[in-house]
């Protein structure tokens, strides 16, 4: 059962909440380096120039009619290694890839029976530099120039200027307040339906950040989300972000003992053993990074990378857990 929390802080952004009680998807206890940022903003730098060679399958497929803000609704990798990155999701997940070259660039669709998952491009590391492989979330906005307003208004920093992709839509690339990198897309072909995920497609989104109550309550002013207050231990908050009555992503401080953390935003991969999976990771070449744990919901997650050094997560979900917040 959810209440209204009436709490609020005259000192710093807070966003209208409600406390939480009951199972939730978990908070992800695991950090990464400020070279994530750093390869986030490789990744959005090549967005324009790709959009501008080639038009890429639509995000949804098949098309939709509705739209869902706030949900995440597309993730794209940027690796060094395009063709060793398609073989370990394909050997881990069983997803298939058709590969497309808009002239010097080089990217591949990924698809899970049939469907588009994520999208994959090559691009180069400088040797010794902090970069390292990472994924961008892209989440549902219904319009990417008023998101634009919203976010600079609320003290994002635009990264890429809204801009057409033919096929797929038009997109933005911004960091949060406290740094995170994510983009927002407004999908010609409409948002995913509130389905629970196959294993091996996304189900969650977890951002890691210095200030919580702050970063719920700027993404909460841009998609319009309920946010929801869960048990927590002493000193850690865990925020719950929900649209359309269905639980999206959370938001977690960022751990004491990491301070150089940069926040992040951290995607999760539906899995049906999280224990078997990470250990096929480590078997493709992979890192763990968090070991498989029992979390909140009941069933258990992990956090690796794959070869490349690229961090998401594996998150154990049953289907009898549901993602829809209780009236």
């Amino acid at each position: 059962m959810l209440s209204q929390l009436g709490r609020q802080q005259a000192d710093a952004p807070t966003p209208d909440r409600k406390a939480a009680h009951g199972k939730r998807a978990g908070r992800a206890g695991h950090f990464l380096r400020q070279g994530l940022l750093a390869a986030l903003l490789c990744t959005a730098g090549a967005v324009p120039a790709l959009a501008a060679e080639f038009q890429p399958p639509p995000a949804v497929v098949p098309a939709s009619a509705e739209h869902h803000p706030g949900k995440l609704i597309f993730v794209q990798l940027v690796t060094p290694d395009l063709a060793a990155s398609k073989l370990f999701y394909a050997g881990l997940f069983g997803w298939t890839f058709r590969d497309l070259q808009p002239g010097s660039a080089k990217y591949a669709e990924a698809y899970l029976d049939g469907r588009p998952v994520a999208g994959l491009i090559h691009r180069e590391l400088p040797a010794g530099g902090q970069r390292q492989p990472a994924w961008l979330s892209y989440f549902a906005a219904a319009d990417v120039d008023a998101a634009k307003k919203v976010a600079l208004q609320n003290g994002a920093k635009l990264l890429i200027e809204p801009h057409n992709v033919p096929g797929r839509g038009r997109e933005a690339i911004f960091a949060d307040p406290q740094g995170a990198v994510f983009a927002v897309l407004s999908s010609k072909s409409g948002d995913q339906p509130d389905v629970l995920a196959a294993p091996g497609d996304w189900i969650w989104s977890s951002l890691l950040t210095s200030g919580p109550d702050a970063d719920a309550a700027f993404y909460q002013k841009l998609f319009g989300y309920e946010v929801f207050e869960l048990p927590s231990d002493p000193g850690v908050e865990h925020l719950l972000l929900a649209s359309d009555d269905y639980a999206r992503a959370s938001v977690n401080s960022l751990p004491g003992n990491r301070p150089k953390a940069h926040p992040h935003w951290l995607n999760y991969i539906r899995v049906e053993d999280a224990e078997q999976m990470t250990a096929k990771v480590l078997a493709l070449g992979g890192r763990v990074l968090v070991a498989a744990h029992s979390d909140r919901h009941g069933g258990k997650i992990s956090v690796v990378a794959d070869p490349q050094g690229a961090p998401f997560g594996l998150f154990e979900w049953s289907d009898t857990e549901s993602k829809e917040v209780p009236q």
